[in-house]
């Protein structure tokens, strides 16, 4: 009976302590699941015009997108202000992954030198994969006498001051690689802006202006229509797209390189795993053959797998870069 009665006395004590303890012990809540990602329709912001490069991509990538994720994605373009008008709409969308930005590296690396606003560009955007890339070319009018990059700068040289170049934007790369070309060959281009590549084109087909520096995308019908005739291209390698075009490099200027590449962008704080998933969905679709094959025929190339960290790095590069460029000239902003 005494042997009892202590073990009754220990299972009690034990029982008491471990009450005591569930008691005292803080109340362990359970944490709500995350919301399932997306939960309603996707837009994708398009920094350009109607039927322009970034409206095309974004619709491609639109479709793509609805198909994975089993919910409604649609492009909707918005032009204005070289894309600070589509960087604002995106920065006044709710922060949860619902709203998407498809624009070119040049919102973060160039549009901050070229256009007054409140916004940073750098911070409202985060990219979170490379969609396609692409390079600029040298572009004549068909009647103008130089063929290539050689006679180009010998006519130049026989002729100072009266040649022009247009460029789709003052302040932009394809403003910037006229005036490197003037250094670098020792000649003087005289550059005239434009707004857009549209109509800049139309008057170099037209010959009212015998030069352009233009993205490829863009000019790359027209050359094969013979509408107008390429020069040289400012891509590291020759490009899939114009086989037959000398690069910059191989012709001896190598500081007229320069890629451009288009993105898919977000706010930066939406959530970690909403932009991983992002990423992730892209990067399969990119892989498709069909994407790719699209993608070219619009005059893109394969984009390139860096991070978002590796893409943020090249941003601010080509932001001091093109930053040196602009003050040596004492370029002012509109």
């Amino acid at each position: 009976m005494i042997s009892a009665f202590f073990t009754r006395r220990r299972f009690l004590s034990r029982t008491c302590i471990a009450a005591a303890s569930t008691l005292a012990a803080p109340r362990v809540l359970a944490q709500p699941a995350p919301a399932p990602w997306p939960a309603r329709p996707v837009r994708i912001i398009a920094a350009g015009p109607a039927g322009g490069s970034a409206d095309i991509i974004a619709r491609l990538l639109a479709d793509q997108l609805a198909k994975e994720f089993g919910q409604a994605v649609y492009a909707e373009p918005k032009p204005g202000a070289g894309g600070v008008l589509a960087v604002t709409d995106l920065s006044q969308a709710p922060h949860d992954g619902h709203t998407l930005l498809v624009g070119v590296n040049s919102l973060v690396s160039e549009v901050p030198h070229i256009v007054k606003s409140r916004l940073d560009m750098a911070r409202e955007l985060k990219p979170v994969a490379e969609l396609a890339r692409s390079g600029l070319v040298l572009v004549a009018t068909p009647a103008f006498p130089a063929n290539n990059l050689a006679e180009l700068i010998a006519y130049t040289k026989a002729h100072p001051g009266q040649v022009n170049y247009a460029s789709y934007t003052a302040g932009t790369v394809s403003h910037v690689l006229g005036l490197q070309l003037n250094k670098a060959a020792g000649i003087d281009m005289m550059h005239v802006g434009y707004k857009g590549s549209t109509p800049a084109l139309t008057d170099l087909m037209g010959g009212h202006i015998p030069l352009m520096f233009d993205g490829m995308a863009t000019s790359l019908p027209l050359i094969k229509a013979g509408k107008i005739k390429a020069l040289a291209v400012t891509t590291p390698k020759r490009s899939t797209l114009l086989p037959e075009v000398a690069t910059f490099r191989e012709l001896g200027y190598p500081q007229l390189e320069a890629t451009a590449w288009m993105g898919l962008w977000v706010q930066p704080d939406v959530p970690a795993p909403v932009q991983q998933r992002l990423r992730e969905t892209v990067l399969k679709v990119l892989a498709q053959p069909a994407v790719r094959d699209r993608l070219q025929d619009i005059g893109f190339e394969p984009a390139q797998p860096r991070d978002p960290q590796e893409l943020a790095a090249s941003l601010r590069a080509d932001y001091e870069r093109m930053g040196a460029v602009l003050k040596s000239i004492d370029f002012k902003p509109e």
